[in-house]
């Protein structure tokens, strides 16, 4: 019909707010919701201290704005904005210099230590320092390529083997078949993927953090 599916997937999301209610849980998706979101929180939790625990509210956001976009990005005729680049590293890099610069004026001495491993033999100190470094700034970088990539390279596999699906369906049908198996088995990963990158996302911003308070 010519209607753009982003639009249904853009309004989506609102569909997940709890409706003004005088209850707290007013229905079985608003339980399953708070579950969920209370078993985020738990997760991106664990591995901090009780200092880095006021970035619950920031983490657990960004875990379920990048779970729903890479999820609604699977479906077909929709855009997905997290296999851009310049989106991913707009996150990134404001949250990665947040956790550092928390470091810099909480710990400086301690953040400026991890440039340098202990017990180092001098001669080695100016190449260490300059390889830590570079480690340090391209944290950022690699989370953003990182989510771009994978997503970008499964949404690749899927327009290809659906391609070669029809394609295929009016030549040789049991080939074809054989490609629509696969198209479904790599459905199913790229959902597990979707899923598995926005945590890892987020889990590696909270390590990130873990190491400078």
């Amino acid at each position: 019909l010519g209607i753009p599916l982003v639009l249904i997937a853009t309004t989506f999301p609102a569909l997940l707010l709890p409706s003004p209610n005088n209850r707290w849980i007013t229905s079985r998706l608003s339980t399953l919701q708070l579950w969920a979101i209370n078993m985020i929180t738990k997760q991106l939790m664990m591995p901090l201290d009780k200092k880095g625990h006021k970035w619950a509210l920031i983490l657990t956001s960004l875990m379920i704005f990048l779970l729903l976009t890479n999820l609604l990005g699977l479906l077909p005729y929709t855009f997905t904005p997290t296999t851009q680049l310049s989106m991913n590293l707009a996150l990134a890099f404001p949250l990665w210099l947040a956790t550092l610069l928390i470091g810099l004026r909480n710990q400086p001495s301690i953040s400026l230590g991890h440039l340098l491993p202990e017990g180092t033999p001098t001669p080695l100190i100016p190449a260490l320092i300059l390889i830590e470094t570079t480690s340090l700034l391209i944290r950022p970088l690699a989370l953003g390529v990182r989510l771009t990539a994978n997503l970008t390279a499964g949404h690749l596999l899927i327009q290809l083997t659906s391609t070669a699906t029809t394609v295929l369906l009016a030549t040789m049908p049991a080939v074809s078949l054989l490609t629509l198996l696969i198209l479904l088995l790599l459905t199913i990963l790229e959902v597990a993927v979707a899923m598995i990158q926005a945590y890892v996302f987020v889990l590696l911003l909270s390590l990130y953090l873990q190491e400078n308070i």
